[in-house]
């Protein structure tokens, strides 16, 4: 993995993601995208991990976006012109690793969140930011076009918000991405921001590793879906859940005043 441009921490249950490129305002190169595509696939096999959150060093930007002068030079290389934008850098494969990640993402934003910034922090479930920090997808001012940006804000928040951002390229204050539902937790400064994303990710950790990564699985799913085949994933999931050991483990701690022992996802097996 690389350890210059991507920085991979253990904390509590969480495995930190952070891109580490403050001089370039962590601008998303090919290296940042393979150390996020290593860590992805670290935190996804490592069962006592239960969240991935992803940050940015310096404390000006999470990510000002792809970095246009590798985009430039992959572009001079005569690559393939049907090709998405960061493509060949490594951008279209990370975006599919984080839509395919089955535990809790958690943005933890401070500073500037645009271009392919914003499209991480899109991909992720739940995003904490700064009050200084700033949302954006400027591409329609370069000739460029999006791909969650454009594809699943939309999913995230109100259409005339999200049409607003992706039409003007004009970049949103945290307060008014906390306002229209992007952010969740707005919190005045770095090291609030550091305590809740710790908060946030402790809650998560307390959760059935089996029930958390179905209940993540179906809401996904569902969104897209009719209500009734929307409620036939959401049995299928409780069929895999009901017949689990932590299924029993649950209410037994409840019962017996202790924290539950859960085994990891993958591993329950049936309660016998």
């Amino acid at each position: 993995m690389t350890e210059n441009a991507v920085l991979v921490e253990r904390r509590g249950p969480a495995l930190w993601v952070t891109f580490n490129r403050p001089e370039a305002m962590n601008a998303l190169n090919s290296e940042i995208y393979r150390g996020l595509i290593d860590a992805l696939d670290a935190a996804e096999a490592d069962a006592e991990v239960r969240a991935l959150v992803i940050t940015g060093a310096g404390g000006r930007a999470f990510s000002a976006g792809a970095d246009l002068e590798e985009l430039a030079r992959f572009d001079a290389q005569g690559l393939d012109p049907d090709a998405q934008p960061g493509e060949g850098m490594g951008g279209t494969q990370a975006f599919s690793a984080l839509r395919a990640f089955p535990k809790p993402l958690v943005a933890a934003v401070d500073g500037y969140c645009l271009a392919g910034g914003m499209e991480i922090a899109t991909l992720c479930d739940l995003r904490a930011a700064t009050e200084r920090s700033s949302f954006g997808l400027p591409e329609v001012r370069l000739g460029l076009m999006p791909d969650p940006g454009l594809v699943e804000l939309s999913r995230a928040i109100p259409l005339g918000e999200a049409l607003q951002i992706q039409l003007t390229g004009r970049p949103i204050t945290a307060a008014r991405a906390h306002s229209i539902g992007f952010v969740q937790q707005l919190v005045a400064d770095r090291d609030q921001l550091l305590v809740e994303v710790d908060r946030l990710v402790a809650d998560l950790g307390l959760g059935a590793p089996l029930a958390t990564e179905a209940f993540k699985r179906v809401v996904k799913a569902g969104r897209d879906l009719p209500i009734e085949a929307a409620q036939r994933e959401r049995d299928q999931a409780w069929e895999e859940i009901r017949h689990s050991a932590n299924r029993m483990e649950g209410p037994r701690a409840f019962t017996e005043r202790r924290a539950p022992e859960w085994r990891p996802a993958g591993t329950e097996g049936r309660d016998r």
